[in-house]
């Protein structure tokens, strides 16, 4: 590592976002990993995937090997502007879009699921009986 390390916008990182040109931030830092795609036993897929953000969760809820962790030294190549990073946002569950309160609806839905089943079984025993009667 150098002893005064580049510092980078988070702008300017996320372009990095192809097979042949891919930059993750990981924990405060920028890794230019792209002769590493080839390589990395996830395939390429994952580590595109991790383009365009802070890609430290990612990165620990994989859980990687130490070996995994000392490679990185080899691709890092400066710091990011945490300042210019966009928070994560925050998951907002959908609007409950038809909330029914009697249930109405769902009532006549499993009465049908039960009653038509029965339906087409008493049918198919009087067709089956009114054609043995006019076999026999």
């Amino acid at each position: 590592m150098a002893s005064d390390p580049k510092k980078f916008v988070f702008s300017e990182v996320s372009v990095h976002n192809k097979t042949k040109d891919c930059w993750l931030i990981i924990n405060g830092k920028v890794y230019d990993v792209t002769p590493f795609m080839e390589d990395h036993p996830g395939g390429d897929e994952v580590l595109l995937a991790a383009t365009g953000k802070d890609a430290t969760d990612d990165f620990e809820d994989v859980g990687h090997s130490d070996e995994a962790r000392d490679m990185m030294h080899k691709y890092y190549i400066g710091e990011i502007d945490k300042a210019t990073v966009p928070k994560k946002r925050a998951y907002v569950p959908p609007a409950d879009r038809s909330y029914n309160p009697d249930k109405t609806q769902d009532f006549i839905v499993k009465i049908l699921q039960f009653i038509v089943p029965l339906l087409i079984l008493g049918l198919a025993f009087l067709v089956r009986s009114y054609t043995k009667e006019k076999s026999a």
